[in-house]
């Protein structure tokens, strides 16, 4: 059984649709008076689309031929006794002399024909059809020439879930996709849809069309009229009111090579500047290497200075206007570059000891510069440095 499906219970006479199913056997059933129950499988059956016609609609009264006896053909001008349910013959011309017959014999007028509506356009289609006086159905129609792949999936607070994708031949309708109770109007999601046309030996290909819908009641209701395909009364919005663009070949090697752009590596010297930048750094012999790729004279080196021996980590020593209009989290953030700059330095010029001066403060400085120190393999060891001197306020840095 699938969703769409009616059953009936086998315990009683209740009949409905299946509208979700719950696991591998248990199912959601709309009965008819629209309420939803969780029931099991094993439970239900189909009911046959031939029940209807078989059961449920009487058999229309034919009446019986003439026999041709004398006693069944009208006497004396009476009209024959018709069967009740069989229409009566229109009436002949009157005879000459008979009595004109009085305005309850007088034919009934016509009914005036009616417009019928106009066809839908061709296009895409969103339709909600009811399967149940508050039960109703979502199908996608293509009312095209062109076949549709699509994916089809619910937003619900800002919230995408995709929940079913499928292709569709030209004026062909979809399964049941979805089931939405009309007593639940003011929770039903968003819907969105995301279509790619497309037509075999075509000449021309289509972009990715996606379309949200969600509904009001203002314009829910006014929206039901004939629908294309299906040929039954629902609740219809286009999708494709603007439809896909066409894109041409040209359009389409303009994104490649867009793409190709991208993604290409960086240029790559050509044989002959190649060569020509090999020799004037040989010295073999002066070339003129091409301007395209002259290199930019290099920056001279800053020469690296040692810290201080005792490195001060205070913000008033670091900036000379203290900590005005930093925060807390930007003057941590200035101590600790600080750090890690003195103490590359330190590496970098061999020095054999650093002391930092962090402070005692609330000790946050010092937990992180004592973190990052551990995990520096170019430490011998790092502890508190002189506490008669600073405290708990510095740190003594061993380096290999």
């Amino acid at each position: 059984m699938n969703v769409g499906d009616r059953v009936r219970l086998l315990t009683g006479t209740e009949e409905g649709i299946i509208t979700r199913v719950l696991d591998s056997e248990l199912v959601e059933v709309a009965i008819d008076n629209d309420f939803t129950i969780p029931v099991l499988l094993r439970e239900l059956v189909p009911v046959a689309a031939e029940e209807g016609s078989a059961f449920r609609r009487p058999a229309p009264e034919v009446a019986r031929p003439s026999t041709g006896a004398k006693k069944n053909k009208p006497q004396g001008g009476q009209p024959k006794a018709v069967r009740p349910g069989t229409p009566a013959p229109p009436p002949g011309p009157a005879r000459p002399g008979a009595p004109q017959a009085g305005p309850s014999a007088a034919m009934p007028p016509r009914p005036a024909a009616t417009t019928p509506p106009p066809p839908a356009p061709k296009g895409l289609y969103l339709a909600l059809v009811h399967q149940a006086p508050e039960l109703l159905a979502l199908h996608l129609l293509n009312n095209t020439e062109a076949e549709v792949v699509f994916t089809y999936g619910e937003e619900r607070q800002g919230k995408y879930r995709a929940l079913a994708t499928g292709q569709l031949k030209a004026k062909a309708a979809s399964a049941p996709l979805a089931h939405l109770h009309l007593k639940d109007f003011e929770q039903w999601p968003a819907v969105v849809f995301q279509l790619l046309s497309f037509k075999l030996n075509a000449d021309t290909a289509y972009d990715l069309l996606t379309k949200r819908q969600s509904f009001k009641a203002a314009t829910f209701y006014s929206s039901r009229r004939p629908a294309p395909v299906i040929g039954k009364e629902a609740y219809l919005f286009q999708l494709d009111e603007k439809p896909a663009p066409a894109l041409n070949p040209e359009k389409l090697a303009q994104a490649e090579a867009a793409l190709e752009a991208a993604a290409a590596p960086a240029p790559v010297l050509d044989a002959k500047r190649a060569t020509a930048l090999q020799q004037a750094l040989g010295g073999d012999k002066p070339a003129s290497v091409p301007a395209a790729i002259a290199p930019a004279p290099p920056k001279p080196a800053a020469a690296l200075v040692a810290p201080p021996h005792e490195f001060d980590l205070h913000i008033d020593k670091l900036r000379p206007e203290g900590a005005e209009g930093l925060s807390n989290t930007a003057m941590l953030r200035q101590q600790l570059d600080a750090f890690e700059d003195a103490l590359s330095r330190a590496l970098a010029t061999n020095m054999h000891e650093i002391i930092f001066i962090h402070g005692a403060g609330n000790g946050v400085l010092r937990k992180e510069i004592h973190r990052q120190l551990s995990r520096n393999k170019d430490i011998k060891f790092f502890e508190d440095a002189q506490k008669e001197k600073f405290g708990y306020g510095a740190t003594l840095v061993r380096l290999k």
